[in-house]
């Protein structure tokens, strides 16, 4: 979708929930003259439009066509006129039983009745256009529907409250404070002389420093708007698919004592210590002559070789063969050595002695955890120990929400460069009409995160990654 084919105030209309059993579901319009649209299909004209915005009026849906009246359903009309609206348009949100055939009844008897279907993410690019939200605010609603855990909905909630506008705002403040002394100065020149000490720099250091930290922001959020991948690996029977329900908190994968029993890879999302990771149980690593078994141990080993993490399992009861210590050993990604079946108890004393001279060995070389799967022993420093390892060196403890898309980190860090290179431009003495340029660069590239300076094609691929109805 981009401005061209958007036509400003054209009555649009949309199911905003998903098509599947529920207790309600809604319709959603907006545009010029939607509230008198959706009167005439209402029981109730009148009174929907002398509705004031922020309203509920009862009625019913009614399908006047053939010269016939026939209820569609019983709904509640919530109203709401322009401005003062998410779209800043007039709109009504149409309240309903949400059963799938209700709902398809309702938005097609409106798309006869003068609506056109919205495209993906009109509403939100109509709040965009008409003032009502930037172009952060809008990103934000989207990362929140995507939101696999609560920090990475606690992150794109502080981006939808403004916390990133507000900063960039704030830097914006400070680059357009040092233009505007520095116009002077170019205006009133004392001498002919260039830059040297004309202006204070102050701000100009205080902006670079604060898109630096949002800069360096951006692979936290990632982090949390990504996730991880995160591959459970092992021999036969090590324990994997009762780790992986153990993350998981369901029974997702078949647990037996039959060597080979899982011969392909499962996938779930799964939160650890807020950070949303793909989790990967698959088949035993071992040689066999069955065909099927064996494509699940290759496939194993290519998930491994493009995982973040690789969560290596070995029975504590049976302890390390060779080949779990080539594979460790082989092993390029970052690997945690996970010990199973602690609640199992030992043989002898020499079994003990041998696992822990075996952990000592391995330690050296990677993270090493002791877990069972049935009492949830050790759980908490494997989580731990998962979170060290995907948070190391990135920046995750900032108080304001950071970056949120790859667009905004580009932008952001175009405009670090620009600003960067002022101060390289007065510390060898240019004109000041070079640092102008630097920082008027670094103006454009911010109004690009929050849209005061859009091409439409970025608009375009912004909002038609949203559903339909947002």
């Amino acid at each position: 979708m981009t401005l061209k084919q958007y036509t400003p105030e054209e009555p649009i209309s949309s199911i905003a929930t998903a098509l599947a059993p529920a207790a309600l579901g809604i319709v959603r319009v907006s545009g010029k003259g939607s509230i008198e649209l959706v009167s005439k299909v209402f029981s109730r004209p009148k009174a929907l439009q002398k509705a004031l915005g922020n309203t509920i009026v009862y009625g019913w849906i009614i399908n006047n066509s053939g010269g016939k009246k026939a209820r569609i359903d019983e709904v509640m009309c919530f109203v709401y006129r322009g401005p003062k609206s998410f779209t800043g348009e007039d709109m009504v949100e149409i309240s309903c039983h949400g059963g799938p055939a209700v709902v398809t009844a309702i938005q097609n008897l409106l798309l006869r009745s003068g609506f056109r279907q919205a495209n993906r993410g009109e509403y939100t690019f109509r709040a965009f256009i008409n003032g009502k939200t930037d172009l952060t605010k809008a990103e934000a609603i989207k990362e929140i529907i995507d939101s696999h855990t609560d920090v990475s909905r606690s992150h794109a909630a502080g981006r939808l409250a403004g916390s990133l506008f507000e900063e960039i705002n704030s830097i914006k403040k400070l680059i357009i404070d040092t233009l505007a002394a520095i116009e002077v100065e170019i205006e009133y020149p004392e001498d002919e002389e260039t830059i040297a000490e004309t202006f204070d720099r102050a701000d100009i250091e205080k902006a670079r420093d604060g898109l630096q930290i949002l800069v360096d922001s951006w692979q936290g959020e990632k982090l949390y708007q990504d996730g991880a991948r995160v591959v459970l690996a092992g021999r036969t029977n090590a324990g994997k698919s009762s780790l992986f329900n153990a993350i998981l908190k369901e029974e997702r994968a078949i647990v037996s004592d039959i060597e080979g029993t899982t011969r392909d890879w499962l996938e779930s999302w799964a939160g650890i210590n807020g950070i949303p990771v793909r989790l990967f149980d698959t088949a035993g690593l071992r040689e066999t002559q069955d065909k099927i078994e064996a494509q699940g141990v290759e496939l194993t080993k290519n998930l491994a070789c493009d995982a973040d993490i690789v969560l290596y399992l070995v029975d504590i009861t049976r302890g390390l063969d060779k080949d779990d210590k080539e594979f460790i050993g082989n092993c390029k990604e970052p690997l945690v050595l996970v010990w199973t079946k602690i609640d199992k108890p030992f043989v002898g004393v020499a079994e003990q002695e041998k696992e822990e001279k075996e952990t000592k060995e391995c330690k050296a070389k990677k993270a090493s955890v002791k877990v069972s799967s049935k009492t949830g022993e050790g759980m908490n420093k494997l989580f731990d120990e998962i979170s060290k390892i995907l948070t190391a060196g990135i920046a995750t403890e900032r108080q304001q929400a950071g970056l949120g898309s790859v667009r905004q980190k580009d932008a952001v860090a175009s405009a670090l460069e620009c600003v960067k290179h002022s101060l390289l431009s007065a510390d060898d003495n240019y004109t000041l009409d070079a640092v102008v340029q630097d920082l008027e660069d670094a103006l454009d590239a911010l109004g690009e995160v929050t849209g005061d300076v859009t091409p439409d094609d970025v608009l375009g691929s912004i909002f038609e990654n949203f559903c339909v109805g947002k």
